[in-house]
C-alpha cells in the first residue's frame, strides 16, 4: 500500500468525496456532514468502487485482463489513484478485494481516521441470511456448482476504521469493519459497513450498518453434502469452525501479520460462540427459523461416529511448477460400536482448480486408493499430483482443491477430506549493500531464480518505494529460462528520509505475481 503522503494523493482523496454520488445530489449536504465519520465512511465505501458511480476502481473476478491490469500486478496505491484522476474519474481496472481494501485504507488515513487492511480466511458470502453455506459434492469427489448463489471465499480483505460511534448504544466504539469491494447494496448502493466489531462478536446484528452481513461472513456454518443422482443424499460434514478460520491484519512496527479473530468472536466450540451464534440466528431468522436452524444442526451430527478418521497433508511447501507431493493419514477410531475386524475403504481423490470466489474448475487429476485397516492401526499413503496435470489449467491465483471421498465398505457410509493449495511462485532476493542517503545514488541487486520446469517469458519488473523512486521504475527482463538465475542492478535516489520500502514485482506470462519486499531506512544527506 502506497504512503499516505505520496505527493498529490491527498487532494485525489478529496476529488473522490466531491465525485460521489452523496456529492452530486446534494452539494450543501454532504458538505454540512463530512464532521460526521461514519457518514465519511459510508460516503468512501461506495467510492472505491466503481458500480454505481464514478468511483475508483472497476472489479474483475474473470481471468481476461486485457483491458487493464490484474490485480495480482498492483504493488500499491498510489499509481491506481493517479490514474484514475488524471482520466477524469474513469474506473481503473481492475480490482479485488485486497486492491479494494488498500486503495481504502490509503484514502482513509488521508483524511484522519486510523485504519488498517483485515484478511478472513474461508469468508462466507451468506446471501440469503440463514448462516450456513452448503457446497456439494459427487461420488468422486469433485466439488460440484451450486444453483445458489452463497459461496465461501477462499480469503476476503476489508478495512477496519476506529472510530466513536454516536449513532450506536455504548460500548460499540473502536474497530469498525468497512468492505469496498462490491458484493451487495447498503441503502441503494454498493458499500459495506461500518460494522462494530464488537457488536459482531456479541451477534448484536440489528446494530447499524451491515452488521448481519459481516457476521456471517465470518460466523456463518458450512454443510457439506455427498450428491448421488442429482440429489443431496447425505451429509459429509457440518463445519461450525471453518468460516472465519483466521482472521488477521499487519502488525504495528513489523511486517508480521496479528490474528485478531478473537475480536470478532468467541473461541470456536465454546458455550459462549454457540450462544452468540444462535443468538444472531434468532434476530435474523426469527424464533421459528432459529429453532428449525438449531434442529438441522443437531441432526446433521450423525455423520461424525465414523470408524476412521482421514487427513490430507503436505510432504513440503507446493511450488507452481513442480509436482505435488501429498501424503494421507488415515486410522482406525477404538470404539467399541465400530466393527471389530479390519474396516475396508475405497478412497477417490479429485484435485480441481480453485477460483477465488470458492467456485472450481473440471478436474485436472483423479485417482482411486483401497484401504484395509485393523483396529490401532494407521497408514500413510503417498500421493502426488504431477505439475504436467495442472500446467495451464489455473488461474493467475494458482489454487488447487484436492478432496477424498472414502466409502467404507461395510456401512457404505461416506467420508470427506480436503485440502486445499497455493502454489508458491519462485522467490526474489533482493540486496542493498550501500547506506540509503537522501540524493545520492543507491544501488539495489535483484535475484530471482526460475526453479520452475518451464521458462518464464516475457519477463516485466517494476520497482516502487514512496520516497524511495518517485513513480515507478519498469523493466523489460526477456526470458528466463528453466533453472536459470538472472540478476539485476538497479540505480536510484532516494528522495524523503525514514524508514522506507521497497517493492518489487516480476511478472511473466507463466506467473503474474513474484513479489519482493525490501525496508530501507534513508538517512538525511551528509554535509559535504
Amino acid at each position: 500500500m502506497a504512503w499516505k503522503f505520496e505527493e498529490d494523493i491527498i487532494d485525489i482523496c478529496f476529488e473522490i468525496l466531491n465525485k460521489s454520488l452523496y456529492f452530486l445530489k446534494n452539494p450543501s449536504k454532504d458538505y454540512s456532514q463530512r464532521n460526521d465519520v461514519v457518514y465519511v465512511c459510508r460516503v468512501v465505501s461506495a467510492m472505491i468502487n466503481s458500480n454505481d458511480d464514478s468511483g475508483v476502481l472497476q472489479g474483475n473476478w474473470g481471468e481476461d485482463y486485457s483491458k487493464g491490469v490484474s490485480p495480482l500486478e498492483w504493488n500499491g496505491s498510489v499509481a491506481i489513484l493517479r490514474q484514475w484522476s488524471a482520466r477524469g474519474g474513469q474506473p481503473v481496472k481492475y480490482g479485488q478485494c485486497w486492491v479494494f481494501a488498500s486503495v481504502m485504507c490509503t484514502v482513509m488515513r488521508c483524511l484522519g481516521v486510523p485504519t488498517r487492511v483485515v484478511s478472513n480466511f474461508h469468508s462466507a458470502h451468506n446471501m440469503d441470511g440463514n448462516l450456513t453455506i452448503d457446497t456439494y459434492y459427487d461420488q468422486n469427489a469433485e466439488m460440484l456448482p451450486s444453483e445458489k448463489q452463497d459461496k465461501i471465499w477462499n480469503f476476503h480483505v476489508w478495512n477496519e476504521c476506529w472510530m466513536i460511534r454516536k449513532d450506536l448504544p455504548p460500548g460499540y466504539n473502536g474497530w469498525q469493519v468497512l468492505d469496498p469491494t462490491p458484493q451487495q447494496t447498503s441503502s441503494g448502493l454498493f458499500c459495506c459497513g461500518p460494522a462494530s466489531v464488537r457488536a459482531i462478536k456479541e451477534g448484536e446484528v440489528h446494530l447499524a450498518y451491515d452488521t448481519p452481513f459481516v457476521y456471517a461472513e465470518v460466523n456463518a456454518d458450512e454443510v457439506i453434502w455427498l450428491l448421488r443422482d442429482g440429489e443431496a443424499q447425505e451429509i459429509l460434514a457440518h463445519n461450525t469452525s471453518s468460516i472465519g478460520k483466521e482472521i488477521s491484519t499487519k502488525m504495528v512496527g513489523s511486517d508480521q501479520h496479528q490474528d485478531i479473530t478473537g475480536s470478532y468472536k468467541y473461541p470456536e466450540g465454546s458455550p459462549e460462540e454457540r450462544s452468540v451464534f444462535m443468538k444472531a440466528s434468532r434476530k435474523m431468522l426469527g424464533p421459528k427459523g432459529a429453532s428449525s436452524l438449531l434442529l438441522d444442526l443437531l441432526g446433521s451430527r450423525v455423520f461424525e461416529d465414523q470408524p476412521v478418521q482421514l487427513q490430507l497433508h503436505l510432504a513440503r511447501m507446493p511450488v507452481w511448477g513442480q509436482d505435488v507431493p501429498l501424503m494421507l493419514h488415515a486410522w482406525r477410531v477404538p470404539e467399541r460400536a465400530h466393527p471389530r475386524g479390519p474396516i475396508r475403504l475405497v478412497v477417490r481423490f479429485c484435485a480441481q482448480p480453485l477460483l477465488h470466489g470458492g467456485g472450481t474448475r473440471k478436474p485436472l487429476w483423479r485417482q482411486m486408493v483401497h484401504l484395509s485397516l485393523d483396529v490401532g492401526k494407521e497408514i500413510q499413503w503417498p500421493l502426488l499430483l504431477p505439475y504436467n496435470n495442472y500446467r495451464n489449467k489455473l488461474t493467475d491465483e494458482k489454487l488447487i482443491r484436492v478432496s477424498g471421498i472414502a466409502e467404507v465398505e461395510e456401512t457404505r457410509r461416506s467420508m470427506l477430506v480436503i485440502k486445499d493449495l497455493s502454489l508458491e511462485p519462485p522467490l526474489l532476493s533482493i540486496e542493498v549493500s550501500e547506506r540509503a542517503e537522501v540524493g545520492n545514488i543507491l544501488r539495489v541487486h535483484i535475484t530471482l531464480t526460475n526453479i520452475l520446469m518451464v521458462a518464464l517469458n516475457n519477463c516485466i519488473m517494476v520497482l516502487e518505494g514512496s520516497g524511495l523512486i518517485n513513480g515507478q521504475i519498469v523493466k523489460d527482463l526477456g526470458t528466463l529460462m528453466a533453472g536459470h538465475t538472472i540478476r539485476i542492478q538497479v540505480d536510484f535516489y532516494p528522495i524523503k528520509t525514514g524508514p522506507r520500502q521497497l517493492q518489487v514485482l516480476i511478472s511473466s506470462k507463466e506467473v503474474k505475481e513474484i513479489k519482493g519486499y525490501k525496508d530501507i531506512f534513508v538517512a538525511a544527506a551528509t554535509a559535504s
